[in-house]
């Protein structure tokens, strides 16, 4: 039965970009916890950037090296499979993020063999299970900020993309997927930060700790955002690329009925 189903083109490169799409955005969330310096990474200065009376940089989480590939896949599996082809994935999606947190929360807990607490203190952790609980224990803002943003990046990205492609047809493959991406993460951007940082950090308040003013919200998504902004440009070479790995794949009568039936399904 399974041989027969995987005979089908269409349900091998489902699953194919089903795959991809799953894994990067599961990964993205758990190597987002490190914030990363870009300047220092390519060897250049950091920049001083002023926005609203805060002078930032571009420092960002790891998880932006993902991201872009997740919206690029968005569209792919919008184009070839329809709007409840990605929001079937996204939830999906959703659903295995918040599982992989709880059974970190249950590995977090479970008290720690004495020799694995002390065991890389010539490594310079002097603290396993702090250093462990730090990187996977991320806060209930974060995650809850983080699949919020997520889910409604999504499906407004399914939405613009339909609608530009109802106006240009086949045409103008760039548009539909770029235009899109960039509402996308406009709103991903700024959604993540309200919610895990400007009402996270009032919420988990403990003395001293630092309380995000909304300006610093704006700064910093606005960054975020003009970092996106350029990757999802430097991104469309890419999205040819793969619709015509798949236009190949598929055959070119193939994937034409599969876009026509995408196109009807809302």
């Amino acid at each position: 039965m399974i041989s027969t189903v995987l005979k089908d083109k269409s349900i091998r490169l489902f699953l194919l970009l089903s795959g991809f799409f799953v894994t990067n955005a599961l990964v993205a969330e758990v190597i987002g916890v490190k914030v990363f310096s870009l300047e220092k990474t390519l060897g250049f200065d950091t920049f001083q950037i002023r926005i609203l009376g805060n002078v930032l940089s571009f420092d960002l989480t790891a998880g932006v090296l993902l991201w872009p590939m997740v919206f690029v896949l968005t569209d792919i599996i919008n184009e070839y499979y329809g709007q409840r082809g990605v929001r079937f994935l996204s939830w999906m999606t959703a659903g295995l993020i918040t599982l992989t947190f709880i059974y970190f929360s249950g590995a977090i807990w479970l008290a720690p063999a004495d020799f694995f607490v002390s065991g890389k203190s010539g490594s310079g952790v002097p603290n396993m299970q702090l250093a462990y609980q730090a990187v996977l224990g991320q806060s209930n803002f974060i995650i809850i900020g983080s699949l919020t943003a997520f889910l409604a990046g999504q499906l407004v990205d399914v939405y613009i993309f339909h609608r530009i492609k109802k106006r240009t047809g086949e045409k103008h493959i760039w548009l539909r997927a770029t235009g899109s991406t960039l509402v996308s993460q406009l709103l991903d951007s700024f959604v993540v930060l309200f919610i895990a940082f400007y009402w996270g950090t009032r919420f988990n308040q403990h003395q001293d700790d630092f309380v995000w003013p909304f300006s610093l919200v704006l700064a910093v998504g606005s960054v975020n955002y003009l970092y996106k902004f350029v990757i999802a440009l430097l991104m469309t070479p890419v999205v040819y690329g793969v619709h015509d790995l798949i236009e190949r794949y598929l055959g070119k009568e193939k994937a034409d009925a599969m876009k026509k039936a995408a196109m009807l399904d809302q």
